[in-house]
């Protein structure tokens, strides 16, 4: 299969190269540290597609990832690259690259002080967050189309809808497994504090209904108070199409 990743144009300022090389023995130590607390929860409450794309992935507990190697066996799956970038993308140029199934990566990581809590998402966000989801056909198709959407909006406000919709999916999403309410999105994933809120009861969850979520205010400053749970990722595919027809 042919993985080439499509050229860019709007993003390509922002692209760079990982140097795996120049991280340091503490760094893969910090992020040793941050996959080792994280685990024990995400074994019991994570979503399986996720807890399959870490294996799928390849991404190991006591070294930062190399995205080339985790490319290698991500781009076979579903055709997606973590493309490493130099910080925080501008809306059209991460947009152009979702579409192009291409996911802004940073590559910086976190210090051991800031453990629980960075406002920047860092590598362990980026790809212990978000990747382990794209090697799952149905919610990569979304990923894409939701790219493809954005990119051709021009409309403050149809783009802030359309952003609650990324929140409430790729960044806070839960989804009914088994009888039980498991964590899918990035948000959730990498933070103890928003999981334990979750586990906890804390926020009222919702069916999903595509309408609701393109109207939901939040606030990224606080836990949660609501959040949507699918029955299976078609939902969040069908809901990117439907959106494009609602924002037309």
């Amino acid at each position: 299969m042919n993985t080439q990743a499509p050229a860019l144009t709007v993003a390509e300022p922002y692209l760079i190269q990982q140097d795996w090389a120049a991280y340091t023995p503490e760094q893969h130590a910090v992020w040793a540290e941050l996959v080792r607390r994280r685990m024990p929860q995400l074994a019991e409450h994570a979503c399986q597609e996720y807890l399959d794309g870490f294996d799928q992935i390849g991404l190991r507990e006591d070294a930062i990832p190399n995205l080339a190697e985790v490319n290698k066996r991500l781009g076979p799956r579903t055709r997606w690259n973590a493309t490493p970038v130099s910080g925080f993308l501008p809306p059209d140029a991460f947009f152009e690259m979702l579409a192009a199934r291409q996911f802004p990566t940073t590559t910086w990581l976190r210090s051991r002080d800031s453990l629980e809590y960075t406002p920047e998402p860092d590598i362990f966000h980026d790809v212990f967050g978000h990747v382990p989801m794209h090697a799952h056909s149905v919610f990569a198709d979304f990923l894409q189309q939701y790219g493809k959407v954005c990119a051709r909006l021009t409309d403050k406000d149809k783009l802030e809808r359309m952003g609650r919709l990324f929140w409430f999916t790729v960044e806070f999403g839960v989804i009914r497994q088994n009888g039980k309410i498991k964590l899918y999105g990035s948000g959730l994933i990498s933070s103890h504090g928003e999981s334990s809120h979750v586990i906890s009861c804390g926020p009222e969850i919702r069916d999903f209904d595509l309408d609701q979520v393109l109207d939901q205010q939040f606030l990224v400053s606080e836990m949660q108070k609501v959040l949507y749970a699918v029955e299976s990722f078609d939902q969040i595919y069908e809901a990117a199409q439907q959106a494009e027809d609602r924002l037309a």
